[in-house]
């Protein structure tokens, strides 16, 4: 039979990110454990795809520190180390430090009011010890500065090594010092409000970089 011309197409890539993300986020929130051995077929069986996508995404997860993959052999959850977090952290403050120079000219006053608006919801999830809704409100913060750079590179690099810093940040924000971090947020936004790209760019750096040590 003639094969149709206006078929739609698949959106492999789109097929593929979902995977990814899906399998990166059961790491972060630890439905997958460090050490634990993840088999590419129990997940694509889990996740309704094919193998091909779940490998490329263990291959993605690899390049970004959470998982170890043996060719042939076994792919295991890695656990958070010293060193690893130290990295990751270094490259990812670096990178938000860069959003925000670029950023802060550009800035709205409706984005300010969004970044508020999530630093509201930060406070009240600290509060409250969820920790999930913390996150959740952390991330939409620095989605703000990081979404009006629009610099693709930059947004790649915080794609691969946020979901590190993500696991340590469980620590920080279930811990009786996570208010400090909605405090240098409301530093941050006034810096921004202000247009003092120096202070900004300071904050934003200093928040990323004072993460804990992995114990």
């Amino acid at each position: 039979m003639p094969i149709p011309q206006n078929a739609p197409l698949i959106n492999r890539r789109l097929l593929r990110d979902d995977v990814y993300h899906r399998l990166r986020d059961a790491i972060v929130d630890g439905t997958f454990a460090p050490g634990e051995q993840l088999r590419d077929v129990d997940l694509a069986a889990w996740l309704g795809v094919s193998r091909t996508p779940v490998r490329e995404a263990l291959l993605r997860l690899a390049e970004a520190g959470l998982v170890a993959a043996q060719p042939g052999r076994s792919t295991t959850v890695t656990s958070l180390t010293e060193r690893g977090v130290r990295e990751a952290r270094d490259v990812v403050a670096a990178m938000h430090q860069l959003a925000v120079r670029e950023a802060v000219a550009g800035l709205t006053e409706a984005d300010l009011d969004t970044m508020r608006a999530a630093n509201a919801r930060f406070r009240a999830a600290i509060a409250d010890a969820d920790v999930e809704a913390a996150l959740a409100a952390d991330d939409e913060l620095h989605a703000v500065p990081v979404a009006v750079a629009a610099n693709r590179a930059l947004s790649t690099v915080l794609d691969q090594f946020t979901p590190v810093l993500r696991r340590a940040e469980r620590l920080r924000f279930s811990s009786l010092n996570a208010s400090a971090s909605a405090d240098r947020h409301d530093e941050l936004i006034r810096a921004c409000a202000e247009r003092d790209v120096a202070r900004a760019e300071r904050i934003a750096f200093g928040t990323w970089s004072t993460l804990p040590p992995v114990e």
